[in-house]
């Protein structure tokens, strides 16, 4: 998992509350095994005009003028700001990991649905909350200032805005320690993979018969 430290990029608005996973990555392309390949279809069905599936080469489908992140001016943008309740719905997994592959890799907001807020930190996806007041005046700027970018600190816990100005935030502590090292569960475990090691064959001296145990 790439580490989360400091952060500079490019602010993209989805001026929608209660956005749900099915709109994030649509149920179809849950089809699939592997863990990489859905940024392509990230809020596909705002994103293009015609039905997706599977598979299709996005090449051959027609996008969505209309859409925000079809807009020339958000192109590149690895920080969205949204409405409350962001990733309600079904608990997929999926849906972090179609933000971080289509290259988000932070959302504020001024709330998440709880399973999303933590299967974010999971995928090395930074979810923020700031009060709506100050949700509202970044949509204010961003529709201002084409080229809006914020600066994200996650060591000091702070948005720093062109300007100077900086917005605190809160994160758990341990979710900070994963962010900041690249951590998922795996990599946590892994951590110890010397004294796993090591246990697995002072077990395997003792109890010899479940090397051959299916």
């Amino acid at each position: 998992m790439t580490p989360f430290r400091v952060h500079r990029g490019l602010v993209a608005p989805m001026d929608r509350e209660n956005v749900d996973t099915d709109a994030i990555i649509p149920k179809q392309f849950l089809k699939s095994i592997k863990k990489s390949g859905f940024g392509v279809n990230l809020f596909d069905e705002w994103r293009y005009l015609d039905a997706g599936y599977p598979g299709q080469d996005p090449a051959s489908r027609r996008p969505n003028p209309d859409f925000v992140l079809n807009q020339p001016r958000y192109q590149g943008a690895s920080v969205l700001i949204a409405r409350k309740n962001f990733g309600c719905g079904s608990s997929r997994e999926h849906a972090p990991w179609a933000l971080d592959q289509y290259g988000f890799r932070a959302v504020i907001a001024p709330s998440f649905a709880d399973i999303f807020f933590g299967n974010c930190f999971k995928n090395g996806l930074l979810p923020i909350v700031l009060p709506e007041n100050q949700i509202d005046r970044l949509f204010d700027e961003v529709a201002a200032f084409a080229g809006y970018s914020l600066t994200i600190d996650l060591e000091r816990q702070v948005i720093v805005k062109a300007d100077g100005t900086e917005l605190p935030f809160e994160v758990q502590a341990f979710r900070k320690f994963c962010l900041l090292n690249g951590f998922d569960d795996i990599g946590l475990t892994l951590r110890h993979a010397d004294k796993i090691k090591a246990y697995e064959a002072e077990r395997l001296l003792k109890k010899p018969w479940l090397a051959h145990t299916l």
